[in-house]
């Protein structure tokens, strides 16, 4: 064996000792807070509730009920308080971070994927096995057929552009223009 395989070798037997260390150590620390979560809950116990004793006689026991009711509407009470503070303190949280991300002028965008998808293909999806028509769209669009208008005519009759100007030039031209407007 090499100088630096024996290195190599000691290097992992130290790292696999100072895992083994570091679980034993987690292990009784979880051990520990447990048995210290369980001492807490009996001394709160202890506190608020305190041990039942029964009475014998009728009255008595009438009287732990009304008693044992009057704890069970306060507790009701502290409850609900304390769950209407806690929807105001998450509803001004939502409200302040929702002005954090105004303020800083970002958004996140959900992360969308491109689905390429024909039309058939999405009414399929929607409709399901309904769907029966074929949607080609090309199909319905109207046949367009270029009919001539008296703009075209007039500019193919004129031909050459200059001969059309030389035709309007001076009085006879604008007379013409005048005459072919009155009709």
């Amino acid at each position: 064996m090499s100088d630096e395989e024996k290195k190599r070798r000691a290097a992992t037997a130290r790292r696999q000792h100072l895992k083994s260390a570091m679980l034993q150590l987690a292990v009784t620390e979880i051990e520990k807070e447990a048995a210290a979560k369980e001492v807490e809950k009996q001394n709160y116990l202890a506190e608020h509730c305190p041990p039942l004793s029964l009475p014998g006689s009728m009255q008595e026991l009438q009287e732990l009920c009304k008693k044992l009711h009057a704890k069970i509407e306060s507790v009701d009470e502290e409850r609900y308080d304390t769950e209407v503070k806690l929807q105001k303190t998450t509803k001004e949280l939502e409200d302040l971070s929702q002005k954090l991300f105004d303020l800083r002028g970002k958004f996140k965008r959900p992360p969308l994927r491109r689905v390429r998808m024909s039309a058939d293909a999405m009414l399929r999806a929607l409709l399901g096995s309904k769907h029966k028509v074929c949607m080609d769209l090309r199909a319905n669009l109207k046949q367009v057929k270029k009919e001539d208008t008296e703009k075209e005519k007039d500019l193919r009759d004129v031909g050459d552009w200059r001969k059309n100007i030389e035709e309007k030039s001076g009085m006879e031209g604008r007379k013409k223009m005048f005459e072919a407007g009155e009709s």
